[in-house]
């Protein structure tokens, strides 16, 4: 995906019923029962997104779009900055796949070309800081995720909320 691609993140309905999402705690992961539906992203946080995207890519990463003809079905970006004490890691900053589309295998393919370009960076690890929602950390662990132990500050910051976890590749 280019820049310009960005317009068809609105395609993309990100709303879900979660019933369970999770919280770290020592080390752990803690199960919390939530209930709820989670609506589609409004304008200003489309529109965050969109700049978020464009952002990443501006400075080297990497998107790719899973497209159902002219309709975007989902996507994930790449980061281009290398992250952990090493200096090994690059982060799956953005993931997607709209509602109606889930569950087709199109995440797999997303995460599999996300982690092929990681590769091709010399990349040892990809750095997930997942939605606490059941469904993404689910999502994230059968991928292969594993809690980190070392989360970084930075996006911790960002997302305190966030579930983090390390694909080695």
């Amino acid at each position: 995906m280019t820049m310009e691609d960005a317009e068809f993140i609105a395609h993309i309905d990100r709303s879900e019923y979660i019933e369970k999402v999770y919280r770290t705690e020592g080390g752990r992961i803690q199960e919390i029962q939530a209930g709820h539906e989670c609506p589609t992203w409004d304008l200003p946080d489309l529109e965050e997104l969109k700049a978020r995207f464009r952002e990443q890519l501006r400075g080297g990463g990497y998107a790719y779009g899973a497209f159902d003809g002219t309709r975007l079905a989902g996507f994930g970006v790449l980061g281009s900055k290398f992250r952990g004490k090493n200096l090994n890691q690059l982060q799956v900053d953005l993931m997607y796949v709209s509602r109606v589309y889930r569950r087709q295998g199109i995440g797999r393919t997303i995460m599999d070309e996300v982690k092929r370009e990681a590769i091709s960076r010399r990349a040892e690890y990809l750095y997930v800081s997942s939605t606490e929602t059941q469904s993404a950390v689910q999502f994230y662990t059968h991928y292969g995720s594993r809690l980190t132990a070392e989360v970084e500050e930075e996006l911790y910051q960002l997302e305190p909320e966030d579930i983090h976890m390390m694909i080695k590749l």
